[in-house]
Order: C-alpha cells, then sequence, then structure tokens
C-alpha cells in the first residue's frame, strides 16, 4: 500500500521502512533505530501540522484510512443488514440495517468503498447506483415508522455517472432522497468519514446534525474535476482545492457542517481505536441533543435554509 500512499507521506514511509528493516537486529542497531524514530517524529510534527486542502483531499483517500465497514465493527453491536431496493437489485456501494449505538437502537447506512481490490470491485468503488439510494430511503422510512434514530456514514468520490445507473434514475433517486430526507419524522446524524462527493453524498446528508472527520472532504466536485472545467487543466487540482473550501475547518466556518471530529495525528489510518472511541462519544452527544428539540423535520428544514445565509453590509 506504501505505493498508493499520499506523496506528502512517503518520506515518512520510507524512514519507517527502514527502521523495520533494522528492528530485525534491535540491540545491534538501537542507536540508528532510535534516531531515525526521532527522525520520523519530528517530520510527522512538520507535515501534519501545516496540511493543504488538498493535501487533505489525499488523506481523505488515503488506501488504509477505515471504511465503513470498520466503523461498524468498531462502534456497533448487534448489526443486522437488509439488502435490496424492492426494485431492481442490491447495491454493495451502500451498507443499510440496523444495529445498536451504545445499547440503543438505530438505522445504520452508509457508503462502502472496500479495502481489497476485490472488496473495491464489488462496491463499485463507493459509487452507488440507484438503487443504493433507494434501499438506503427503504431503511429510513423503516426507521420512521418503529421512532428509531437514522445514522448515515458518507464516503464517496460521487454517484455513478455510468450508462446503466442513468437509465434507472441516478438523478431522480437522488432527489427523492433529498426530498424525503428533508420531511423525515425521526432524528438523523450524518458523519463523513473520507470523501463527501457531490449529490451521490448529499442523497445521504440532509439531516439534523453533521459530523464530520477533521481530514475528510465534502464538496460539490472533486479538486480534478473542477480543475478540468475551471481551468481546462486537470493537473491544478491542488489550486482547485484550495478554492473550494471543502476542508472540515471550511465547512464549520460556513455553517455546513455542525461539528469536527479529532483524528489521531497523521489520519484515523494510524489509530483506527482511538478513531473509533472518539467517534462514539460525539455520536451519542450529537444524537441526545438533537432529541431534545422533539420537532426533528422541521429543525432540519431550518438548519438548511441557514446555510449560505449571507448578510451584505
Amino acid at each position: 500500500m506504501s505505493e498508493l500512499a499520499p506523496e506528502f507521506e512517503k518520506p515518512l514511509l520510507k524512514i519507517e521502512t527502514k527502521i523495520k528493516e533494522l528492528e530485525v537486529e534491535p540491540v545491534k542497531y538501537a542507536r540508528q533505530i532510535s534516531a531515525l524514530k526521532e527522525k520520523v517524529e519530528k517530520l510527522r510534527k512538520k507535515i501534519f501540522t501545516n496540511l493543504t486542502p488538498f493535501q487533505r483531499v489525499q488523506l481523505a483517500r488515503h488506501p488504509l484510512r477505515p471504511t465503513f465497514s470498520s466503523y461498524i465493527a468498531g462502534l456497533f453491536d448487534n448489526f443486522i443488514e437488509l439488502h435490496g431496493d424492492r426494485l431492481f437489485s442490491d447495491d454493495a456501494a451502500i451498507i443499510c440495517g440496523f444495529a445498536e449505538l451504545d445499547g440503543e437502537k438505530c438505522a445504520l447506512i452508509g457508503q462502502e468503498k472496500g479495502k481489497t481490490t476485490t472488496e473495491k470491485i464489488k462496491c463499485n468503488f463507493g459509487m452507488p447506483h440507484p438503487e443504493g439510494y433507494r434501499k438506503a430511503l427503504r431503511i429510513m422510512k423503516l426507521a420512521e415508522k418503529f421512532k428509531l434514530p437514522v445514522i448515515t456514514f458518507i464516503d464517496t468520490p460521487g454517484a455513478y455517472p455510468g450508462i446503466g445507473a442513468e437509465e434507472r434514475g441516478q438523478a431522480r433517486a437522488i432527489a427523492v432522497n433529498l426530498y424525503e430526507m428533508m420531511g423525515l419524522n425521526t432524528p438523523i446524524i450524518s458523519v463523513i468519514i473520507g470523501e463527501g462527493g457531490s449529490g451521490g453524498a448529499l442523497a445521504l446528508g440532509v439531516s439534523n446534525y453533521i459530523l464530520m472527520l477533521a481530514n475528510a472532504v465534502y464538496s460539490v466536485i472533486s479538486p480534478e474535476g473542477c480543475a478540468s472545467i475551471l481551468f481546462r487543466d486537470a493537473s491544478k487540482a491542488e489550486q482547485a482545492a484550495e478554492a473550494l473550501k471543502l476542508t472540515a475547518q471550511d465547512l464549520y466556518q460556513l455553517g455546513v457542517i455542525d461539528e469536527i471530529v479529532s483524528e489521531p495525528f497523521g489520519g484515523s489510518h494510524l489509530d483506527p481505536a482511538k478513531q473509533f472511541d472518539t467517534l462514539k462519544k460525539k455520536l451519542l452527544k450529537a444524537l441526545n441533543s438533537v432529541r431534545e428539540t422533539k420537532k426533528y423535520a422541521e429543525e432540519r428544514y431550518k438548519k438548511f435554509r441557514r446555510m449560505g445565509d449571507i448578510k451584505i453590509k
């Protein structure tokens, strides 16, 4: 996986690889190992203290970053998966079901990218088809019926734009989800754990409370796509990332998200257990906060109406 790591992280991986080679004989190379570990820590601090927006994009796409299935195992108990949209088929890019969070029952919906090559192909690299969004809505409606909160996990480069998906109503499936989620009479909490790309992400993101991991991104388009359209040059993705304001820090300032969830220094992939523990506490707190309103649909509507409210002096 080291060859797939972000470019800015490769100098660190090179030193860490050298340390592993020396640790075969730890006594003999104790001094060199100690010096290299000190060098790694200094370099890590230098890199991750001043990340650019595009570097955060690269972290959000990190090949070792925990996917939705990892969070299911790390945060929830007694997960029961449900399949199919009752119209066409099942979509592995969206996993749905019911689970327990700290003993509390909830509906759980999230986009899955997969970890291995086989899983990635099965999950279409996290790009859902319309049947995936219809499946998600089916579970949300069940949650509303049984008065259960809905927790969604967002991690997709975008909805799949293939011919088959368009023929089966991709745009309509997303639009219906947006409409139905806005009026759903039950609490909805969303967590952006990696990439939040365009309408494919928003179709699971019309929520009462939106949490976002510190190195996740959320935008109407990818930096590469934006650069291709605006600059006619995809290589200017770094410049586009700056302009898009897609980081958690930017989106919190703009009022698009409600809270930033800290990550272990260097990214959630370095200490998944710590990330799960941090997020679990935030989720429980957010759920309790949303429940106090009682008027879930009304408060959700007001929340989204406030977004982009720019007061001109």
